[in-house]
């Protein structure tokens, strides 16, 4: 999440009747999945990037789906990585790029279904399709067995990235400024709209990452306005171990990654991955 859409699904709800339905049948989920996932960002035929090799699949659902690949030549280990709210893989190519430089790994970055050249109408059980096409292309693009991928999601994207290491596996998991649920985030800012009765997208990443029985790195910024840190800590309490929290001091959702960080990865690099 690269926003605060949820303070505007909030006063949404007040605009339009509140609590006038609840949960998956709720006349409102159009106007929440558009304020949860505002797309936009630069058109990706404004910037190509001859880096990357175009990477086209399909989705269970018969999606079509577009991202970058980002490879490279003395590859250690073969990521995913799932991105924010907002945005294309233009926008978050220069992160993936970034990873594939300081660590030596090999990205894939991907756009959601109806991000940038990626086809459809973004949801809840549509993003958690696309992200596992995304990985089933990546491993058969590298050779490498989708559960020895490792996964990397920020923001919105650590919520799907949770859900395919929890239900799927994963080599490592890796989660930047992520929540342990949207209702949770959103009754952060406004719990009067009882936002566990009403949201239909839900993301229950705390609920799921039980599951999940691999290596995780987890950080968050203490400033960070838009997912509190408590959201993050309930996530990382609920996780099985090994697993690592790194605070960015004066962090804020939006921040680059910083240095201290990339220090952090480097070391869960070194300590649970093997050459691939």
């Amino acid at each position: 999440m690269s926003r605060c859409p949820l303070f505007v699904v909030a006063l949404s709800l007040i605009a339009i009747g509140g609590c006038a339905a609840s949960g998956r049948l709720s006349p409102l989920k159009p106007i929440e999945q558009r304020l949860i996932y505002p797309r936009g960002g630069t058109s990706e035929s404004e910037a190509p990037d001859d880096e990357a090799l175009d990477a086209r699949f399909t989705a269970t659902d018969g999606v079509r789906l577009h991202g970058r690949f980002y490879d490279h030549p003395d590859r250690r280990a073969v990521v995913l990585f799932c991105h924010g709210n907002a945005g294309n893989v233009v926008n978050w190519s220069r992160a993936a790029k970034e990873l594939r430089d300081r660590h030596g790994v090999a990205v894939l970055v991907f756009d959601y279904r109806g991000y940038g050249q990626s086809e459809g109408t973004p949801d809840e059980p549509g993003i958690l399709r696309d992200a596992r096409a995304a990985r089933r292309w990546l491993a058969d693009e590298t050779e490498v067995a989708e559960q020895d991928i490792l996964l990397i999601g920020r923001s919105l994207g650590g919520g799907v990235a949770v859900d395919l290491a929890a239900n799927d596996g994963a080599r490592g998991l890796v989660l930047m400024s992520t929540f342990s649920s949207l209702p949770d985030v959103a009754t952060h800012h406004m719990s009067w709209m009882l936002p566990h009765w009403n949201m239909t997208q839900r993301l229950d990443s705390a609920g799921k990452i039980v599951r999940y029985k691999g290596p995780l790195l987890q950080s968050h910024g203490d400033a960070d306005n838009v997912v509190p840190i408590e959201s993050a800590r309930k996530l990382f309490d609920a996780a099985n171990k090994p697993k690592q929290f790194f605070v960015i001091p004066r962090g804020g959702h939006n921040d680059p990654i910083t240095d201290n960080f990339h220090e952090q990865l480097a070391q869960f690099l070194d300590d649970v991955l093997s050459p691939i």
